[in-house]
């Protein structure tokens, strides 16, 4: 970041070298990148352990060095004119998941957070996403009923907890979920806690099958598990 460019809403040429963007093959679930080729539907060793609640999950790079300050500016540093060229990548990584009926929900803030920070980065990509490759926009899908710690310093079994019970379908979206297939927009996977918890809500709800898509996520190339 602090680079010149050519025109808003890009990067450099460097920076954008920098980046590792994510293929196949993956993880049929969370989409970690394995290190070799694998047989269709190969699950991560982790996602055998530990099944998230979730259906698919796609990413466009990896959350490293290089691509946490461009995450970070556009979270929290007002960048949002990064958001059509994120969700180009998201497309591109997670585009075959959306289908014209899929209802595209962004991971909802507490509304003291949305307050402070003045726009869900999660809802601007969701808008992106929605314009580039289709879908049907639910910005107010979800709410989050309560504020929750940041997850960055927690372990994986207290991210869990940190954001267990945490999503509610809002009142009024209620009856377009039976049935429906809801693919969640977040900008960081992790551990996949908050997916989960959005996606166990969503299923309570009606919905028939969750996916996600994110800008980044954590975590090395994993061993693939037939």
């Amino acid at each position: 970041m602090g680079e010149t460019v050519g025109q808003a809403g890009t990067i450099s040429a460097r920076a954008f070298a920098a980046l590792q963007f994510i293929d196949d093959p993956v993880c049929a679930a969370c989409g970690a990148p394995f290190a070799y080729e694998v047989g269709e539907g190969a699950l991560c060793g982790a996602c055998l352990a530990d099944p998230p609640a979730f259906d698919r999950a796609r990413a466009a790079v990896a959350y490293d060095d290089e691509s946490h300050g461009l995450v970070v500016a556009f979270k929290h540093s007002d960048r949002t004119d990064l958001a059509p060229l994120f969700a180009r990548w998201m497309a591109r990584a997670g585009g075959s998941l959306i289908s014209p009926q899929s209802l595209l929900a962004p991971v909802p803030l507490h509304w003291r957070r949305l307050f402070a920070r003045r726009y869900n980065q999660a809802a601007t990509l969701a808008i992106e996403i929605n314009r580039i490759a289709g879908g049907v926009a639910a910005p107010m899908l979800l709410e989050k009923k309560r504020p929750t710690p940041p997850q960055k310093a927690l372990s994986a079994e207290q991210r869990k907890r940190n954001v267990r019970g945490v999503f509610a379908v809002r009142e009024g979206e209620r009856t377009r979920l039976r049935g429906a297939h809801v693919v969640l927009i977040d900008d960081v996977l992790t551990t996949g806690a908050t997916l989960s918890s959005a996606a166990s809500t969503l299923r309570r709800a009606g919905a028939a099958r969750v996916d996600a898509i994110v800008l980044a996520r954590t975590g090395k190339s994993g061993a693939a598990i037939g």
